[in-house]
């Protein structure tokens, strides 16, 4: 690409979800394979990415939105726009946005060279790539202190009524098992200390290669691996919930009991226009047998609200379904009608559409009713130990920030530890002397051996 074009730095501006974040590590790492250099803020970049969202429409707005207060901020900058909305809705962007330099897809992420090297010649580079390719070395680099993601498949067969990541990602692909552990190994070696795997839903892998238990083998390999580490897992279809990773967790403590289920609803009705199989009591069942066989474990989900067809009826089953899960943690949506998904067909029917404003409503309501559920279901914790990943020091407080089995990264509460001298990045012990709204204070204890699940 030249030699002046090695001195090149660029910024990038991960949107969206943790498995965008991964994407934009593999675009990172590719741009530094040319000779490039990232830097930490936009304001040292000759270039821009965005690495956009385009599961939701606020996620699209948000991508937009940031695009051009860059281009206004910076307007000598190159701007790149990548990610999700770039590959949906490529030519697009390209015609009707003047303030990007460039368009790229996500699907074959070693490309990003050539949008790059048409942007330097002076041209527009617009390249949406159909066929899937490898995806580059990320950096091996922690993503937060101690900590980082592991994608270990893209795309999704379940086929929710709702969600258009299927056009975006497509079809179910398994990374190999081989790969996935080379990649643990190689930032074991760094020092991290939590693996958080991530998919569109973890107990698929392996499937698009008739391997049925594709996450249990994956999970028995790294269990196979030496050293002290946490593996974190994150997004499983509840109807797709392999009941032997339990026995894993209880057989190593490195195996989190911390489970992220979206059911997304209770009532039958709304379940099974969403594309799913089983129905509340169903569900409820899956719940206890995991805290009968994990008395410690913890339970996340997301829910969504104004669904096309939901009456009120089905709002307050979807109500008495949050109180008898008593999830820990709870996300809750308002239904974006995606086009192309079949659930779009639906919300154009005026008889089964839902008022946003109704759909805004019972969000609040799902939230308020959930703040009492998850402070309750936090009180179990205080007096207990705990080991805590440390995240950063809250300078001038004697105070420092870090997350337990029961925090996964960015979405739940946080630890906060009285010790201002705690080193980011390191597991320590503590005790939890107690619940401050959503989060736990706690005070470090000498080393000593702390069940990793409390």
């Amino acid at each position: 690409m030249g030699t002046e074009s090695r001195k090149k730095k660029f910024y990038i501006e991960n949107l969206g979800c943790a498995k965008n974040f991964v994407d934009g590590e593999s675009l990172t790492g590719r741009l530094l394979e040319e000779g490039w250099e990232v830097v930490e803020t936009p304001q040292e970049a000759e270039y821009l990415l965005v690495n956009t969202c385009g599961f939701i429409e606020p996620a699209k707005e948000e991508s937009i939105n940031i695009t051009l207060e860059f281009r206004k901020r910076f307007p000598s900058k190159k701007i790149l726009l990548t990610g999700c909305l770039s590959q949906r809705y490529g030519s697009e962007l390209f015609h009707h946005l003047p303030e990007v330099d460039g368009v790229f897809g996500n699907r074959d992420l070693s490309k990003i060279v050539e949008v790059v090297q048409r942007i330097e010649a002076g041209e527009r580079g617009l390249l949406i790539p159909q066929r899937f390719g490898p995806s580059p070395t990320r950096p091996v680099r922690a993503t937060s202190p101690g900590s980082t993601y592991i994608k270990i498949a893209e795309g999704c067969r379940n086929r929710c009524s709702y969600c258009a990541i299927p056009l975006i990602r497509g079809d179910l692909r398994s990374r190999p098992e081989g790969e996935i552990l080379e990649e643990i190994r190689t930032f074991l070696q760094i020092g991290i200390r939590e693996f958080n795997l991530i998919a569109q839903d973890l107990g698929s892998y392996g499937r698009d290669r008739n391997v049925e238990e594709g996450l249990v083998s994956l999970l028995r390999g790294i269990q196979k691996l030496p050293g002290k580490f946490w593996i974190r897992l994150l997004y499983i279809h509840p109807e797709r919930f392999p009941m032997a990773v339990l026995e894993l967790c209880r057989e190593d403590s490195r195996f989190l009991p911390y489970f992220d289920l979206p059911f997304q609803h209770a009532s039958t009705k709304i379940l099974q226009a969403m594309g799913r199989s089983k129905d509340g009591k169903e569900n409820l069942k899956l719940i206890e047998t995991i805290r009968s066989t994990l008395p410690d474990a913890v339970l996340r989900s997301t829910v969504l609200v104004g669904f096309p067809g939901e009456t009120g009826e089905d709002f307050e089953e979807l109500l008495r379904f949050q109180e008898a899960a008593a999830f820990d943690w709870l996300g809750a949506f308002v239904y974006s009608r995606e086009e192309g998904t079949p659930a779009a067909e639906l919300d154009r029917k005026r008889s089964l559409h839902v008022k946003r404003s109704v759909a805004l409503s019972r969000k609040r309501t799902i939230e308020e009713v959930q703040l009492g559920i998850t402070a309750q279901r936090l009180d179990r914790f205080v007096g207990k130990k705990l080991e805590v990943l440390v995240e950063e020091r809250v300078e001038g407080e004697g105070l420092a920030l870090g997350r337990g089995y029961l925090h996964a990264p960015e979405v739940d509460g946080l630890v906060v530890i009285h010790d201002g001298k705690v080193v980011p990045g390191q597991t320590i012990p503590v005790q939890v002397i107690r619940r401050n709204g959503i989060d736990l204070e706690a005070i470090p204890l000498e080393k000593e051996a702390v069940h990793g699940q409390g």
